[in-house]
């Protein structure tokens, strides 16, 4: 599904922006330590034992890339979530990652 560049923006800013808020709650909740650092579409997550995972907008594809330990992965738009050329939804892909690196269970939620 292609969106307007506006759309696109206001939809992939918006994910980044939930997965601070969840990010930001495990902190308050002493889940799990996790810093985020933000510039524009590029969000860096740095997990316990010094790993990273980074989220970044590619506005001229309409994609958001996710590169972890485990690998890339490019999610578009297909109408009602971020899914990857294999089907996979970003937040679930996004979950075992962070789980992975981090050590215990994380699951970020629509």
């Amino acid at each position: 599904m292609s969106l307007s560049d506006a759309e696109y923006h206001t939809k992939a800013h918006a994910l980044l922006a939930r997965i601070e808020a969840q990010i930001d709650a495990w902190l308050d909740d002493d889940v799990v330590d996790i810093d985020t650092h933000r510039t524009g579409g590029l969000l860096e997550l740095s997990l316990p034992g010094g790993s990273k995972i980074v989220l970044n907008t590619q506005p001229p594809l309409q994609e958001i890339w996710l590169a972890a330990r485990s690998g890339g992965y490019h999610f578009k738009w297909d109408g009602s979530r971020w899914i990857d050329r294999e089907g996979q939804e970003l937040l679930a892909r996004l979950s075992r990652s962070a789980s992975e690196q981090a050590g215990c269970p994380l699951t970020f939620s629509a």
